[in-house]
């Protein structure tokens, strides 16, 4: 994506498809990626760098904890809705914290309280890709 930043939304399309290796991928995989390319290009810039800091996040993880974060997306999806707008908002307030306030309150009693030990475990995991806010300059 960062390489084909300056090209339009229709030459982005054509530079994917002519990726090596894209016209192999099943017919569904390469929609979901156009798809997702759609999604980027009509984001504002804010979303777009933090969609694009999450996936090479994701990429910098080690296969396992890849799996780990698949299977926790999978479990957040198996939630009652009402649940998975709860650990949605959880995420996001948390994704803004600095790491060690993130620790402290997924282990304080108040959301040990209103999250079961699995969804507290989830948003942890989840929580893997989403990159640190920036230091407050001294």
């Amino acid at each position: 994506m960062e390489n084909h930043k300056t090209l339009s939304p229709a030459d982005q399309r054509r530079a994917l498809q002519s990726e090596p290796g894209f016209h192999d991928l099943p017919p569904e995989t390469q929609q979901r990626e156009l798809n997702q390319l759609d999604r980027l290009n009509n984001m504002n810039p804010q979303q777009r760098s933090r969609m694009l800091d999450r996936t090479e996040a994701l990429e910098r993880l080690s296969p396992a904890q890849r799996q780990q974060w698949r299977g926790a997306v999978q479990q957040l999806k198996s939630l009652p809705i009402p649940r998975q707008r709860l650990v949605g908002r959880a995420i996001l307030d948390l994704r803004d914290m600095p790491p060690q306030q993130r620790e402290q309150t997924i282990n304080s009693p108040a959301f040990a309280a209103q999250f079961s030990p699995d969804e507290r475990s989830m948003v942890h995991t989840l929580l893997m890709t989403e990159p640190y806010p920036p230091s407050p300059a001294p």
